[in-house]
């Protein structure tokens, strides 16, 4: 049990530092954005390559901290049944929620976008607008990186949950502990 705890711990770790690393593209979203308003309204240019820029980071930030969300357990879910329930039966929950929706959901992720990735790769596109970007096909890829850290936190929690259920809840890594009744919170979140 100790080595399935090593694991969720590892993949935990990679998760949340990929999610702390880009959530700082937010910064530069945010910059770019208001550059191209800037620029827009009191300048009167327009650099198009710029347009792409703040949309593609967008794009890759989403699809890069979305594990990280998960870690977090910052995904939506029905709270009003699974909050108050004791902790065995969130970990059942989240074990069946894994294996029946979370893990089919990446699968097919997977296999649908590996061949838009591919083609893209192949061809090196760039962005479909005149004066646009370069790269799109690097930003294709972040579907498979979705898909692959999605996967990966989906089986740090189904390990979590085999260690509660088996009676090894100490075993369960702290950034992925389940919120107690006592008022205790996800370590991960940054919560006292």
């Amino acid at each position: 049990m100790r080595f399935l705890a090593g694991i969720a711990t590892a993949i935990c770790a990679v998760n949340l530092v990929i999610g702390r690393t880009f959530a700082w593209l937010s910064l530069a979203i945010v910059v770019v954005c208001f550059t191209v308003v800037v620029q827009r309204y009191l300048f009167s240019a327009s650099y198009l390559w710029m347009q792409d820029l703040y949309v593609w980071l967008n794009g890759a930030m989403f699809t890069a901290v979305a594990g990280f969300a998960l870690l977090r357990d910052d995904h939506v879910r029905v709270d009003i049944f699974y909050r108050p329930a004791r902790m065995r039966t969130r970990a059942l929950a989240d074990l069946v929620g894994v294996f029946l929706f979370l893990l089919p959901f990446t699968w097919v992720v997977y296999q649908y976008s590996m061949p838009f990735v591919l083609r893209a790769w192949s061809y090196h596109e760039a962005s479909a607008n005149v004066g646009g970007m370069p790269g799109l096909f690097i930003l294709k890829s972040f579907i498979i990186a979705f898909a692959a850290l999605i996967a990966l936190q989906g089986l740090a929690m189904a390990i979590r949950s085999i260690l509660v259920l088996s009676g090894h809840d100490r075993l369960v890594p702290e950034s992925i502990r389940y919120r107690t009744d006592q008022g205790l919170t996800n370590p991960a979140k940054g919560d006292a």
